[in-house]
Parts: C-alpha cells; sequence; structure tokens
C-alpha cells in the first residue's frame, strides 16, 4: 500500500519504506501526537521520534520493527510529546537524547536521564542509517528535527511542533516567532529541497514545495 501519512488515534499505523529504512507513523493520546518508528533495515536498529502517549500502544509499534529500542529523539520539552518516555525507557532500557536547551526539562518532567544533548548540525544514528539534527528555536528553546536524506535523493524531515501545514509551531511572542521563522527559513527552505517529505508532530504531512509559496504570508501574520 502507499504511504499517505493519514493516522488515528486507535487506528493502524502507516508505514513507508525506503532504501535503508522503515518509517512507521502513528497516533497517539488526546492531543493526537503522531509519533514515528524508524527502522534501519539492514541491522534492525530502531529509533522513535517522541514518546508521546499511550505506552502500549508504543510499545506494540516498535514490536512491528525489530522490537528492540536503541533511542528514543525527544524533539521538545511539551509534556505531551513525552508523556510515556519513563514507561518506554523502563521497558526498553532505550537512551534517550534532546534538544541541549530542552533537555534538563524533559529530564526534569519525566524523572528520566538524558543522555545525549542535540545541537544544530549534530548526527544520530540508528544502525547503519544517519540523521542529522536541524534546531529550530521557538516553538522552546531546544525544539530539534531530524533530516535523513536517502542516498542521492529525497530528504525526509520529521518536525515536531515546528513545522506543520500551513505554518511554523505555536511561539509564546513576536520575538520567539521571529526566531523560529528565521530558522525554518534558512535552516530548512533554503537547505532543501520542495520534495522534502515534513513528518510533523501533530496532524497530516506535508511537503516544502506545498508550503514554500505561503512563508511571505506565514511572515506577514506574525504565526
Amino acid at each position: 500500500m502507499t504511504y499517505t501519512g493519514d493516522v488515528r488515534v486507535g487506528g493502524p499505523s502507516d508505514v513507508r519504506v525506503l532504501d535503508e529504512l522503515e518509517i512507521r507513523k502513528a497516533a497517539v493520546g488526546p492531543m493526537q501526537n503522531n509519533v514515528y518508528l524508524l527502522t534501519c533495515r539492514v541491522v534492525g536498529a530502531q529509533l522513535l521520534v517522541d514518546a508521546a502517549d499511550d505506552p502500549d500502544r508504543l510499545l506494540a509499534l516498535l514490536r512491528e520493527g525489530t522490537t528492540q529500542l536503541d533511542l528514543v529523539v525527544t524533539t521538545h520539552r511539551h509534556a505531551d510529546h513525552s508523556r510515556a518516555l519513563a514507561s518506554v525507557v523502563a521497558v526498553t532500557g532505550a537512551r534517550v537524547a534532546a534538544g541541549a536547551d530542552d533537555a534538563d526539562a524533559v529530564a526534569e518532567s519525566t524523572d528520566i536521564a538524558v543522555t545525549q544533548r542535540l545541537h544544530d548540525g549534530d548526527t544520530v544514528r540508528v544502525g547503519n542509517v544517519t540523521l542529522t539534527v536541524v534546531g529550530l528555536r521557538g516553538h522552546t528553546p531546544g525544539s530539534v528535527a531530524l533530516a535523513y536524506r536517502e542516498p542521492g535523493g529525497r530528504v525526509h524531515l520529521f518536525t515536531g511542533d515546528s513545522l506543520f501545514p500551513g505554518g511554523v509551531g505555536k511561539t509564546s511572542g513576536p520575538e520567539a516567532f521571529e526566531q523560529l521563522y528565521r530558522d525554518v527559513v534558512e535552516r530548512v527552505f533554503d537547505r532543501f529541497g520542495d520534495d522534502t517529505w515534513v513528518y510533523p508532530g501533530h496532524g497530516p504531512d506535508t511537503t516544502l514545495g506545498a508550503e514554500r509559496g505561503q512563508l511571505p504570508q506565514w511572515r506577514a501574520r506574525g504565526w
């Protein structure tokens, strides 16, 4: 079946098979958070983007892959993206990574140590696959995205709550919006092509090409 990214809480995950990587998307919790399981097709290592909620559903998602879990990347400090973190780590023993400026808040709210503090330009590995960290400050100070480039091909970008269809994520005021808008333009739209697939923290997926023409509108409205 063709991947669409259309998932619902209580429904099945959607699966995308790439050259070296499988991507599974599911929705969990009352805020309908998206979670993404990345599986290296060569060695079976797995990375979870946001242990958001419903640990039983997340553990079932792991079993759709290879059962093991090597790393959880928490995209930002907001509690709806880490409510199941303690339970998932207790069962799997996975390491935890988060943006450096959000790491202490994640650790305090979950009582789980953040073992890898991420900065813009860092890399994380899942088996033989390397993903690049993209710092997108503004929704929170330490929000991060993960970018995976297929060999010679499309980029896949996991953006948390920093970029959605129709705009950037919510910010606390004009200064934070300016920071997030600038990072999204300079670190995402100026860097990656229109075929880049965007996997957000809530709701449907999009591409940079579908959003690029709206950038002036986002800037003018300030959100």
